[in-house]
């Protein structure tokens, strides 16, 4: 028989070159480039080095016609060898250099342009499934994962299969909750996100569980049905969301009978049956009785009920968002009326999508979200994730618009530890920052998450996006310039952190947008009526031109400025001699040459006599210079 090791080695000979591009990671692309790979990586960055020409792919080699200064650079699919990848450059050969560096750059960053990073397995669908086909072959491929992974399983009660357990993937370490009622489908419960999002009431770790249980008891436990032993306030995952109360089928009070009968396991998805059943639980320990409210339906029930108490307030705002005393009271600074609205819209929707135009006011609209929030519901605690550059503007924003407190996220591991614990209401970090700090950011409590330029989430790969997507907190905002509809995998990788039921399952929603040809290349998307209805509740987006009438009129203001001197003696003789020739009846070449340079000489001096010279030691006189530090001085004041 043949050896595990030799196995992979041939299945690995098998692969494309598009399957080993498509698990590229930087690693990786650092060990092609050798022992410099690190610093040829970075080099390549901060040099700029541009794929400039057309890309090619095929199934050996793939091409990058003009790489920097016009440099080809190849990467092979070799047999043999430590590397299936061989980089080669049309100027430095095979040996390492920044070009190859440059090309590896660009095909980690953008393997969605080259169709390298299409999304997980089970969102790759095939067009021709009906909709029980695309559910059959969503179960068969967890059904794979969970025979296939390795988990370590610990029940809560080892006696009946009835129990919680928990369950920690061996290739992760991460830890999910999962929970064993029955062994139909939907009659199983766990923690992770796929089992969130997928609709289908299993996931891979349920199917592990379940399979776990059933070789462990035999077949006269297995057939005994669960029947709960006290009452439990839980959330179901189908469809739609919806709350339900289980508990023990008979109770021998009959004030508890009277007080759970219309409530028993039937499901809730309202905000006023949310009410009742809380009044339900509320009635339940006053008469001794022993209620769980899982954590999931705690949060679901407890924002989905301070959302509606929002709904009256934020309407009140937009119906006329222009007259609202809040536009000049919310902040320091008087709002535009659509920045108002704005504000109102995302704090209504709790977790939303601002995707104005560059230069709209983003920011100050977060940072109105914040504080409308804090107002409303109390909220204490915001984590602003930016790009590196705009931490600094972050916070000089949060301290000219608000009252706030504000933290920087600076320093060294344990420096910057402290500062997202400290007691600031606005911490500030950057991208780069959650992914060497997530388990530091991933156990505190955030009430409101703000992801600033959040298309850096839009690579489905991308180890930011799945650190990003995976912090919680009951409110979130993305602010993006850049239009997320043009292409509906990123769409979809955003939304997820916002919502990940709102699209739906991906492997459905890909089925049912996307068009794609006989080679499984996407060539166009439909639908999309239905995508933009699905989304109109949790994006808003406003063009320069639909808010145009909204923006405060240009002032135009000319400042004139006197010249020195020095400046006034060299304007005034090159004007009299252009003065001199524009008095010729006739002008020849050498005279309009001479009046333009006539002409140039006076625009230099206006502006400073150092212009004018050669000579460096020589100073310039200039009193445009002088005015305008002093309106600089005044502007930024």
């Amino acid at each position: 028989m043949k050896s595990d090791a030799l196995l992979r080695d041939q299945a690995a000979e098998r692969r494309s070159l598009a399957d080993h591009l498509s698990h590229l990671t930087l690693r990786k692309a650092e060990a092609l480039l050798g022992a410099d790979g690190r610093r040829l990586l970075g080099e390549a960055g901060r040099s700029k080095l541009q794929v400039q020409g057309a890309v090619t792919l095929d199934p050996r080699v793939m091409t990058l016609a003009e790489v920097g200064d016009g440099a080809r650079v190849e990467i092979q699919l070799r047999d043999g060898g430590r590397s299936a990848l061989q980089p080669h450059c049309s100027r430095c050969g095979i040996e390492p250099c920044l070009h190859q560096a440059a090309a590896l750059s660009f095909i980690l960053e953008e393997k969605i342009l080259l169709g390298l990073a299409l999304p997980p397995a089970e969102v790759a669908p095939i067009e021709s499934m009906t909709d029980e086909e695309l559910i059959q072959h969503a179960i068969e491929e967890r059904q794979q994962r969970a025979t296939s992974e390795a988990m370590r399983v610990e029940p809560a009660d080892p006696s009946t299969p009835w129990t919680d357990y928990t369950v920690t993937s061996r290739a992760s370490g991460k830890t999910y909750r999962a929970a064993l009622r029955g062994w139909d489908r939907g009659q199983a419960y766990c923690s992770c996100p796929d089992f969130r999002k997928n609709t289908l009431g299993l996931c891979k770790h349920t199917i592990h569980v379940s399979a776990r249980a059933k070789r462990k008891f035999p077949a006269a436990v297995r057939k005994r049905a669960w029947v709960p032993d006290r009452f439990a306030v839980s959330l179901s995952y189908g469809p739609r969301l919806t709350v339900k109360l289980e508990g023990p089928p008979r109770s021998a009070l009959p004030e508890i009978e009277n007080l759970v009968r219309d409530f028993r396991g039937r499901e809730w998805e309202t905000v006023d049956q949310f009410a009742r059943l809380l009044q339900v639980v509320q009635g339940l320990e006053r008469l001794g009785e022993e209620v769980t409210v899982y954590p999931d339906a705690e949060e679901y029930l407890m924002r989905s009920m301070d959302r509606e108490r929002l709904q009256s307030r934020v309407r009140e705002i937009r119906e006329a968002p222009a007259a609202h005393p809040l536009r000049s009271s919310l902040l320091r600074v008087p709002l535009l009326p659509y920045q108002m609205d704005g504000i109102a819209f995302a704090a209504g929707a709790g977790r939303a999508i601002l995707a104005d135009d560059m230069g709209l006011g983003k920011t100050i609209q977060g940072i109105g979200v914040a504080e409308l929030l804090a107002r409303e519901v109390g909220i204490s605690r915001v984590l602003v994730v930016c790009p590196a550059s705009l931490k600094s503007q972050w916070s000089v924003e949060v301290s000219k618009f608000s009252d706030r407190s504000c933290q920087l996220v600076l320093g060294s591991s344990r420096e910057r530890g402290s500062c997202y614990g400290g007691p600031a209401f606005f911490t500030i970090c950057n991208y780069e920052q959650v992914t060497r700090d997530h388990a530091l950011i991933e156990r505190l409590a955030w009430d409101l998450i703000i992801l600033d330029e959040g298309q850096r989430i839009k690579n489905w790969e991308a180890k930011t996006t799945r650190m990003i997507k995976s912090l919680r907190s009951p409110y979130a905002l993305v602010l993006s310039g850049t239009p997320l509809e043009n292409r509906l995998d990123e769409l979809f990788s955003v939304m997820e952190f916002i919502d990940d039921r709102r699209l739906g399952p991906a492997f459905r929603f890909f089925n049912r947008h996307r068009v794609i040809d006989e080679k499984g290349k996407v060539t166009g998307y439909r639908n999309l009526a239905e995508v933009r209805e699905r989304l109109r509740p949790v994006l808003l987006r406003r063009t320069r031109a639909s808010v145009l009438g909204e923006l405060p009129p240009r002032t135009t203001e000319v400042v004139r400025i006197p010249p020195t001197p020095e400046q006034a003696e060299i304007s005034f003789e090159q004007l009299r001699i252009a003065s001199c020739i524009t008095r010729k009846k006739h002008l020849n070449e050498m005279d309009l040459v001479r009046l333009r340079r006539a002409l140039l000489v006076a625009r230099l001096a206006a502006d400073s006599t150092g212009l004018l010279t050669q000579d460096p030691a020589s100073p310039g006189h200039s009193s445009k210079l002088a005015r305008l530090r002093e309106l600089l001085l005044d502007l930024s004041a």
